[in-house]
């Protein structure tokens, strides 16, 4: 049984979830989505041909029979056809009026929390806290009728990726399952799960829809007192922990720096502070963990690579888009002005009728002269390191003393689009669409496999550590430090 999402009774300026859209207007949306697309995606058709994308569009255009809500034509008809492209900063986001509207509301949903790799299925958190069969680390083997594998399949057809880097899917997952099970396969009263038991035998049980009370607001009564507020300050250094972070293991003579973006957090003062401080300190390895960095500014990761890199480098292979301004569609395409600007006095035509962004494709970068760290630096990676963070892993990767661990990265290793990734915003719906401007070919040439930045040592998903609770990618590379470290020492004696 298909549960609607959200109550009817709204007030009339209020929004509402359940208001469906005419079938004209839904095309019209989609329709304007397609123009875009065609006119200005640098990367519309790299790993689609045009062949397949046209039948694409067309096939998400007739699936628009009748009229829906916001939240179905964007899981039924936005979501599958921007997996089509395979451009992982080509995705698409609710409007921001249901994005408000949803904000602190706690959605009924599927109740278990799953970690997902390859075609496995662990519980890591079940809603129904008294559920006393699939606890922590139950491992499922299917729901509703379909096996893991048939599951992963098609869920993967609603998500994005560069290429066919799927492995940013397995972790998006693996944080919110309820949410895209949600949204990708509605709601049901009770769900089937099969799961193994202790006895590794393969047994099912129905259990209940997480649905909260009518008019909870995402707040939880509280038993004790609330601690005391926060300082302006002690705020602002909160959130600058949560974005980038120093550890020191004396014991091991290692930095760990922790980095979960290039977009914001001071940066250029936290590496010039760090690797002024390991110079200073003589700290001879570095764990540079960036499993959780989705990329951002590439001057910033640029920087970094100048403060480790053992040889000049430069970004791109090449990097240009299709257009020089947005027009005739600026107005629905945010920040059009800035991007316009940037279209217009960054890019220069070329003879292959391309707009190239040259400073990428000329400028090659050397190693910073002061603070420069040369010892042994191991760089943590998984399927959320993206974008930017592919880029440094590209430009550091087979460098004497530089060892890159973990699973592949979701960036993609040939290139990506990016660099100026404004918002289109659908006129009726107000359904959003992210569109890169710039296609960027990544220096040191690959295959065009669709692939991630590959790791030098592969470490997968432990399911011993799922179940203990410890980083088992961050404990082989602190064993390797502390063995290597007793090797140069008795070497020494």
């Amino acid at each position: 049984m298909i549960l609607a999402l959200g109550s009817c009774s709204v007030s009339r300026n209020s929004y509402s979830p359940t208001k469906k859209y005419p079938k004209q207007q839904l095309q019209q949306d989609f329709t304007l989505l397609r123009n875009i697309l065609e006119k200005k995606h640098p990367s519309l058709y790299w790993y689609t041909s045009k062949d397949s994308m046209d039948m694409y569009f067309d096939r998400y255009y007739n699936a628009i029979q009748d009229s829906m809500t916001e939240q179905q034509f964007g899981w039924k008809i936005i979501a599958p056809l921007t997996d089509k492209i395979h451009c992982g900063h080509t995705s698409f986001g609710m409007s921001k009026a249901y994005n408000k509207w949803v904000d602190n509301k706690i959605i009924p949903s599927f109740p278990l929390f799953l970690k997902v790799w390859n075609d496995t299925m662990a519980v890591t958190a079940n809603l129904n806290r008294k559920d006393s069969v699939l606890k922590r680390g139950t491992l499922i083997t299917g729901i509703n009728g379909l096996s893991n594998t048939r599951l992963i399949d098609t869920m993967f057809t609603y998500m994005t990726e560069d290429g066919q880097a799927n492995n940013v899917n397995y972790l998006r997952l693996s944080n919110n399952f309820p949410y895209y099970h949600r949204n990708i396969f509605g709601l049901s009263r009770k769900y089937t799960v099969h799961y193994l038991d202790s006895s590794n035998i393969e047994r099912s049980v129905q259990v209940p829809l997480f649905d909260p009370p009518r008019d909870s607001t995402g707040h939880r009564p509280r038993t004790n007192p609330p601690p005391p507020p926060l300082t302006r300050h002690e705020r602002k250094q909160r959130q600058l922990q949560n974005i980038r972070s120093l550890a020191i293991d004396t014991t091991n003579n290692t930095a760990i720096i922790t980095l979960n973006t290039f977009a914001t957090g001071k940066l250029r003062t936290f590496f010039r502070q760090t690797f002024r401080y390991i110079k200073r300190t003589g700290i001879s390895n570095v764990v540079l963990d960036i499993r959780s960095n989705g990329g951002g500014k590439i001057n910033l990761s640029t920087l970094l690579t100048k403060y480790v890199t053992r040889r000049p480098f430069k970004v791109a292979d090449s990097s240009y888009a299709v257009a020089k301004s947005l027009a005739p569609y600026s107005r629905y395409i945010k920040g059009r002005f800035l991007n316009n600007l940037g279209l217009f006095f960054l890019t220069k035509k070329r003879k292959d009728g391309l707009y190239h962004f040259g400073m990428w494709e000329r400028k090659t970068y050397e190693a910073k002269r002061h603070n420069h760290f040369n010892g042994d630096l191991y760089v943590l990676i998984n399927g959320q390191t993206f974008s930017a963070s592919a880029l440094f892993c590209n430009a550091v990767k087979g460098q004497q003393g530089i060892t890159i661990i973990g699973e592949e990265a979701g960036g993609g290793w040939y290139g990506n689009s990016g660099i100026m990734i404004p918002d289109i915003t659908l006129p009726n719906t107000h359904v959003r669409v992210r569109l890169p401007l710039f296609r960027l070919v990544q220096y040191h040439h690959v295959p065009k496999d669709g692939h991630g930045v590959m790791p030098d040592i592969y470490i997968g998903t432990s399911y011993e550590a799922l179940l203990k609770g410890y980083d088992k990618k961050m404990q082989v590379v602190m064993d390797m430090i502390h063995e290597r470290n007793e090797a140069q020492y008795r070497y020494k004696r």
